[in-house]
This record gives structure tokens, C-alpha cells and sequence, in this order.
């Protein structure tokens, strides 16, 4: 598969089939994210790996309306980061996201991104706080967000080029 058919082909999946996914495409989806590029090679992302069925439970509720599939999922991968080792830990750890976001679809694993920066649990209290306490991270790291992984149960259409609003790209001016 080339990578503009990888990118094209790519999609949310939020349902699950319950199957464990393999150690190996885990830890292939992990080496993808810590091989991102970061600003001034800072790489402040701290990975939390959560495996067990009764914590993916719980963090199927750490936000309003968007977190729920983390129920069925086998995996989820909470990614943190160290504010204090760089000023755009957003754009770095963004960037990791999408590396294991692609790296789970070329394995042919489902995933979905659940942005946790700036959201709400379903009781009213901050995403982040609520992952923090659940997963026993340290106060210096804020959450950027969530990624489910799991055997796909679903498998949404393919984009085509046809569906890119080429209408957005401007050349020399806007």
C-alpha cells in the first residue's frame, strides 16, 4: 500500500470486536509514535499503555459523549507530556498521534483519536485531572489526548481523491 492509499483508506473506527491485538503490532504502533519527530528533538510525550478491560471501562468515561468505544477496545494509549520540556508539546505530541494513528491502520488494527486536552468528563470535571488520578500521573504532565486500538468490527469506506476539497489549496496567495 503507498502511503497517499494508507491516508485515503484510514479511518475512525469506534467498534471493536474484542480480540486482543498482538503484543508485536502494539509495540509497533509505540515504536511509531516514539519515532515522531519533535521541536528541537525535546520528545516530551509520556505514553501510558492500558490494557485491562476493567480500566478501559473507566476511561471510557473521561469525556462527554466521545469516549466511549475505549470500553470495547483492547488497548488504549494515553499520551501526556512534560509542559516544562518544551512550549509546543501540543504540535509534538500531535504528531505522535498521527504516527500511531497511521502505523495502527497500516497493521490493519482500528483506532480513534479522543482529544482529551480542554474537555470534560461526563460528571462535569476536567479530562485531564480525570486521567491523571486514574493512570497515577505526575502533576507536571498535561494530557494531549487518547488513542484507542483494537480488532476492527467495522470497515468504513475508503475516501477517494474525489472527495478532497481541492477547492482549499491557494497557490502563491489566498
Amino acid at each position: 500500500m503507498d502511503f497517499l492509499e494508507l491516508l485515503l483508506t484510514r479511518r475512525s473506527i469506534r467498534k471493536y470486536t474484542g480480540e486482543p491485538i498482538p503484543q508485536e503490532a502494539l509495540e509497533a504502533v509505540l515504536h511509531a509514535g516514539l519515532a515522531s519527530p519533535a521541536s528541537r528533538a525535546r520528545r516530551p510525550w509520556e505514553l501510558v499503555v492500558v490494557q485491562d478491560p476493567a480500566a478501559l471501562e473507566k476511561l471510557s468515561h473521561c469525556r462527554v459523549g466521545s469516549a466511549k468505544m475505549l470500553a470495547g477496545a483492547s488497548a488504549a494509549i494515553v499520551v501526556f507530556a512534560d509542559q516544562t520540556k518544551t512550549d509546543v508539546w501540543t504540535e509534538d505530541c500531535s504528531i505522535l498521534m498521527s504516527n500511531m494513528h497511521l502505523m495502527a491502520h497500516a497493521l490493519g488494527l482500528g483506532s480513534c483519536w479522543v482529544q482529551g486536552r480542554l474537555r470534560q468528563t461526563e460528571a462535569g470535571g476536567s479530562t485531564e485531572a480525570f486521567c491523571r488520578e486514574l493512570l497515577s500521573v505526575p502533576e507536571h504532565c498535561v494530557l494531549e489526548a487518547i488513542l484507542s486500538l483494537g480488532i476492527p468490527a467495522e470497515h468504513p469506506p475508503a475516501y477517494t481523491l474525489d472527495d478532497l476539497d481541492r477547492n482549499r489549496i491557494h497557490y502563491e496567495q489566498f
